[in-house]
């Protein structure tokens, strides 16, 4: 069951999805809820503020249904191939982002995040967040004798710059509904570009294991 402050934010997704966040008020979000303007105040001191506590809520919703545990650096091993480890953690990954709820949430903010600042702060926290992450991972497989990286810092950032871009192209796909099961009447249009999609990023994922797995 959800505390106030939840249906708070899941309100505002809601409407945000509907009609743009921009054009969202504190009244309209309030009205949502079934609670006065002057009680949303009492939670949430602005629509930024809610924003920014809706993606925290909701990346962390996201990873508990899709058991995104941390990676056991401990149980990395030269026995386990690169491409294995890449697999899971761009898997883990694009399983949190592609949640039904966190995937709505990133529509509406990619849409706006050129207009809205609120919205570009939480891009920039996000890509942060899984630089940040590859590059501990990174330099785990670089001491386990993995990978064998001359700049751990820039080939963790190359990497989660180019995943970060191959699913933003993903969710473009979706967006023109390319990534659906195809129907009859489509001729397998559909099907091809989700087949595209999924070759992308794994053919991305191959060339960088063949340039940086230690032999």
């Amino acid at each position: 069951m959800k505390n106030r402050r939840e249906e708070i934010i899941y309100a505002t997704l809601e409407l945000a999805s509907e009609n743009s966040l921009g054009s969202v008020s504190m009244q309209q979000i309030a009205g949502k809820v079934g609670i006065t303007k002057a009680s949303l105040y009492n939670h949430f001191s602005s629509k930024e503020e809610i924003v920014e506590a809706m993606y925290e809520v909701l990346r962390s919703a996201s990873k508990q249904k899709t058991q995104a545990a941390p990676l056991d650096y401990d149980r990395l091993t030269p026995d386990v191939p690169l491409q294995v480890i890449l697999n899971g953690a761009v898997g883990s990954y694009r399983n949190m982002v592609n949640d039904p709820e966190m995937y709505r949430f990133y529509k509406v903010i990619m849409s706006e995040r050129a207009i809205n600042p609120a919205a570009a702060e939480i891009m920039v926290k996000e890509t942060q967040t899984m630089i940040h992450a590859t590059k501990t991972l990174f330099y785990a497989l670089q001491v386990k004798g993995i990978a064998n990286f001359e700049n751990v810092d820039a080939a963790a950032f190359s990497f989660a710059m180019t995943v970060h871009s191959i699913i933003d192209y993903e969710c473009d796909l979706m967006h023109m509904g390319q990534s659906e099961e195809p129907d009859e009447g489509k001729g397998g249009k559909n099907k091809k570009g989700q087949q595209d999609k999924k070759d992308m990023m794994q053919d991305y994922i191959n060339e960088f294991c063949r340039i940086y797995a230690k032999a």
